[in-house]
């Protein structure tokens, strides 16, 4: 499904994060005439107008045959192993939410292969999944006002790095030293849709 989404865009609903990668990877390497960039959420693509005030709806048949030809055979992407302390605030909690222990807690969280789904939030955060089914918990009931930059958290299906001091309601079970956002680098972030991430125990 295509529709409107404001006054310079479109929203592409694809059905899930492969195909939406995909579309989003297309129109980069290819942008239809109109469009100046293309954002993939989790299973959407925004597709963001060259001109305001242009119409959305001369952008449709274009985009509908380029999601009628899409490929969604696997992009490899990039491999990041992140080192990762395991000593956060939220990390018993987790196992007594789960009935792991807390090295059961780490071992899955270490052994699981995620994938960056899309990002958002703030410059620099990921949102991987999926998460292994018996590490999926509630976000908190109150999110903290100040989560640190570095905490390595989870919520539900994905987990994700804060890239800085910033409110936040996951749950934090450790802690990282990767600098996830550096506008001095190219690019800016870290971690992009389609890259493979493992979190490795530290000492």
């Amino acid at each position: 499904m295509i529709r409107p989404f404001g006054e310079a865009a479109l929203l592409v609903e694809l059905g899930s994060p492969e195909r939406a990668q995909a579309l989003a990877a297309s129109l980069r390497a290819m942008p239809v005439h109109g469009m100046v960039e293309a954002v993939p959420g989790l299973e959407t693509v925004l597709v963001e107008l060259a001109q305001p005030g242009a119409d959305p709806d001369a952008l449709v048949p274009a985009l509908e045959d380029r999601v009628a030809s899409l490929s969604v055979a696997s992009q490899p992407g990039r491999e990041h192993v992140i080192p990762v302390v395991y000593d956060g605030p939220d990390l018993a909690d987790v196992a007594a939410f789960t009935g792991l222990t807390t090295d059961e807690v780490v071992a899955l969280h270490g052994a699981a292969e995620l994938r960056v789904l899309f990002c958002g939030f703030a410059p620099g955060f990921a949102y991987l999944g999926d998460l292994p089914p018996r590490l999926r918990v509630d976000r908190l009931e109150t999110p903290r006002t100040r989560t640190p930059a570095g905490a390595v958290a989870i919520a539900g299906r994905m987990s994700g790095i804060y890239p800085a001091d910033l409110p936040g309601g996951w749950r934090v079970i450790g802690r990282t030293e990767q600098t996830l956002f550096d506008p001095r680098r190219d690019p800016p972030v870290m971690l992009l849709p389609g890259d493979r991430v493992r979190f490795e125990p530290a000492p």
